[in-house]
């Protein structure tokens, strides 16, 4: 903000008080104000919360004496942006373009009007050097949050919404989140409403860092709130219904924006994020999209070929059909009955077979599977298998 700017800003306007006020109605006035326009209790209000941050301004420069006289003598020195001389000078009023004055010396590199010059920077230093319109105390975004939820294997695969209780820092309800005891805090002098300062860091680059003495609010308790000991944020625990999307996969961060812990001063609320844990299934496994299963089919069945029915997660069973020898940890895949896709359509289901062998048989069978076993005494299956490792 310039000089001119505070020269022409009638701050006792502003406040609603009389030119000749005490610091308890400055005070008091301020309080009431604040309150009452403060963005936690006016929230979207874009007025409400312009005319927070001139009330603060205002009380900033008339709660502070040494700040107030300044103001004052400005004022009665250029006020409404004229010069008015003291006695013998004329008795007029000599009006000039504060623009001019407050923009560099006089032509010629004198002083400027009335003999003030560049002086004018001393005289006025301690009220306009305030850091232009960081004085304004800024919104905050709230912080994020991370949670972890568990989902059945089929709850992964199929979306679920899960109640999750989460603890966050939210505004101190005490204080309305001002941190201050009466809800009137006051802008911070160092870093004037920013919440951070400046820190060289040579070849004429800076950097900024949280203010040390606001811890990064922007605002000081004059009279700190007993529950969050002046910080303004108090925790808060909350129950909330959470959408876990289709065919999350375990470990997988779900980002959900804006269901952290609520901003400051109007500020957006941080972002959830959830961390996911899937159980294992006793039948279904996972590989990417796909679901995987192995299912046992009989020596029959492998050799001589057939149907194959085989359950599915969540739907009816499908039929496969198994060709004529097949052998053994062989894969097949049905089609569309695996895992969601983020496109909303579903991977496959990947069917491995494997040969089953009987423990105990009956003597019908034996004598059966003892006539194959003579019926095909020529054959030796390992044979290639020695050829190959002699070769080797």
């Amino acid at each position: 903000m310039s000089t001119k700017d505070f020269i022409e800003k009638d701050y006792y306007k502003v406040l609603g008080v009389p030119k000749d006020a005490t610091e308890a109605e400055i005070k008091k006035a301020y309080r009431k104000l604040a309150r009452e326009f403060h963005p936690d209790a006016n929230k979207g209000n874009a007025k409400a919360e312009e005319r927070f941050k001139e009330i603060s301004e205002a009380n900033d420069v008339l709660g502070d004496p040494k700040k107030r006289k300044e103001y004052d003598d400005a004022r009665a020195l250029f006020g409404n942006g004229g010069f008015r001389p003291g006695p013998g000078a004329g008795g007029g009023t000599f009006n000039f373009d504060l623009g001019d004055l407050f923009g560099g010396g006089a032509p010629g590199g004198g002083q400027g009007a009335g003999g003030f010059g560049g002086g004018l920077g001393d005289v006025f230093g301690g009220l306009f050097n305030r850091g232009g319109a960081g004085s304004r105390t800024q919104p905050r975004r709230g912080q994020d949050v991370e949670s972890e939820v568990t989902l059945s294997f089929t709850e992964a695969i199929e979306g679920s919404t899960v109640p999750l209780r989460m603890s966050s820092q939210s505004p101190c309800k005490a204080c309305s989140g001002t941190g201050d005891k009466n809800g009137t805090p006051r802008v911070c002098p160092t870093c004037v409403g920013t919440g951070q300062v400046a820190r060289g860091s040579g070849g004429g680059f800076s950097l900024t860092d949280p203010c040390p003495d606001c811890k990064g609010r922007g605002l000081i308790a004059e009279e700190p709130c007993e529950v969050c000991k002046g910080s303004g944020r108090a925790k808060s625990s909350r129950t909330m219904q959470v959408r876990i999307p289709a065919g999350v996969q375990d470990g997988q961060r779900i980002r959900l924006r804006g269901k952290g812990a609520p901003g400051e001063r109007g500020g957006p609320a941080g972002d959830l994020y959830v961390v996911v844990h899937v159980k294992e299934h006793p039948v279904f496994g996972r590989k990417g999209d796909n679901l995987t299963i192995t299912v046992p089919v009989t020596y029959a069945e492998a050799a001589l070929g057939g149907e194959v029915r085989v359950p599915t997660l969540g739907g009816p069973p499908v039929t496969l059909k198994l060709p004529a020898g097949t052998p053994n940890g062989r894969t097949m895949r049905a089609r569309g009955k695996g895992a969601v896709r983020k496109d909303g359509t579903r991977g496959d289901l990947l069917v491995t077979v494997e040969v089953s062998v009987p423990k105990d048989l009956s003597g019908k069978a034996r004598d059966a599977l003892e006539a194959y076993r003579e019926a095909t005494a020529g054959e030796d299956p390992r044979a290639e298998l020695f050829q190959a490792a002699k070769g080797a």
